[in-house]
């Protein structure tokens, strides 16, 4: 074999692609029902879009980014998140001139170079959903109650919501001073990054995955202990609104998420099936981030969930997607005249989007029909020496077992009436 794929990737391959397909539609229903439109960007942005908007303190932009030179001297970055480039896709094309609040979806592949382990990946994919344009808490509800949705779409249970308010640029401040303060006489057990990370932006420390840096932190002053009188308010909103939609949550006084660029709301969604990486999804407000990278003051408010982590956790949970590719109709035959009558009428069939296929491997007659069964067609269709000499051919239902005589002229109408029938 010439190579393998790179680690902490993976092929997506016939079996397993029908799930993700399945859970990508049903995240495409739910974002239609809830008035978003999709955003496509490109995977890969200018390496300062993720230094200014994720933050140079995050373990994103320290360790994780795939970054290189181009052939033009400028430093580029596959994305290792999409909220950031849609944000400057939302200035670029000047969304901001259209109605507000604008709502977007998006899906693809992510990139982050981190120990691979279940359900994390150095190439993984995410679907998400941004809004811009209002700081109505019942916004941050909105999209916690759409994940929620989407997950019970799924089949998913024994999920828990946590939340946390994280604060605003007026909080900061005492957040800062409060966290030193606790800090300061333990800063020599913090690892290397969290002493850096004391003097630029000590919350970040509350991210840490060292062990070390989890057990020191585990009596630091909470966010929700510095907040100013708007964050207060802000954070009772959305819980009234989660409240009124009988969302059931956590209040978790530990979470800060990842990103340096999130503001007041805070939540992620934690599934115990898939072991220490247990979340499947998160998000919150990130008032400032279109400011940040060069927009007007913007509110905004979104999420990412995890596409590994969601099928991982509905195969541990024992939620089944049939991933059979079945064809309508299987077209076999007996004789070379018949194969070339066949190949004719399987073109006809698709055109008029019926989906169909044939042997091509010259098994015989009762060789295909028994591949004929496998495969799942609905029906099979039976052309042999006498059914072409009367221009015809054998229909059976493989689920009766019944047949009828048709003209091959008809087959193609035929079929078009059977499917119209059965849509809803």
């Amino acid at each position: 074999m010439l190579t393998t794929r790179p680690r902490g990737t993976n092929d997506v391959i016939p079996g397993e692609v029908e799930k993700w397909r399945w859970v990508e539609n049903q995240f495409f229903k739910i974002c239609a029902h809830y008035g978003y439109n999709e955003i496509r960007t490109p995977v890969f942005e200018h390496t300062e879009l993720f230094q200014r908007g994720v933050g140079d303190t995050t373990d994103i932009v320290e360790k994780e980014m795939y970054t290189f030179t181009d052939r033009g001297g400028r430093s580029i970055t596959l994305r290792p998140e999409n909220t950031a480039p849609v944000v400057r896709a939302y200035l670029e094309n000047k969304l901001y001139a259209g109605p507000q609040p604008v709502k977007l979806f998006y899906s693809g592949p992510m990139f982050r170079y981190d120990r691979p382990q279940a359900g994390r990946f150095r190439q993984f994919h995410q679907v998400g959903a941004e809004v811009f344009g209002t700081s109505d808490p019942a916004v941050d509800s909105e999209v916690i109650a759409m994940i929620m949705d989407f997950y019970g779409r799924l089949g998913l249970k024994n999920l828990e919501l946590h939340i946390n308010s994280v604060g605003c640029p007026v909080c900061r401040p005492v957040q800062r001073r409060e966290l030193k303060k606790y800090f300061q006489p333990n800063l020599g057990d913090l690892c290397k990054n969290c002493r850096e990370r004391f003097e630029k932006n000590p919350l970040r420390i509350l991210d840490c995955k060292e062990r070390r840096c989890a057990e020191a932190g585990v009596n630091a002053p909470s966010t929700l202990d510095c907040l100013c009188p708007d964050c207060a308010d802000h954070f009772a909103q959305v819980k009234r609104h989660l409240d009124l939609l009988n969302i059931a949550y956590v209040i978790d006084r530990r979470l800060v998420r990842g990103l340096d660029y999130y503001t007041h709301t805070a939540f992620e969604i934690v599934a115990r099936d898939i072991g220490a990486q247990s979340s499947i999804g998160g998000g919150g407000r990130y008032n400032g981030l279109i400011e940040t990278c060069g927009g007007p003051p913007t509110p905004g408010v979104g999420y990412a969930l995890g596409m590994e982590r969601i099928i991982l956790t509905m195969e541990r949970q024992g939620i089944a997607i049939d991933t059979s590719a079945k064809s309508d109709v299987f077209v076999v035959t007996a004789g070379t005249e018949a194969a070339d009558m066949a190949y004719k009428l399987l073109f006809d069939l698709r055109s008029a989007g019926i989906s169909a296929d044939k042997d091509y491997l010259g098994r015989s007659l009762k060789a295909q029909m028994k591949y004929a069964g496998k495969s799942g067609a609905h029906f099979v269709v039976i052309i042999g020496a006498e059914e072409l000499a009367r221009g015809t051919a054998l229909v059976r239902d493989m689920s009766t077992g019944e047949q009828e005589e048709i003209s091959t002229d008809s087959i193609a109408a035929y079929f078009e009436r059977i499917k119209n029938t059965c849509s809803p």
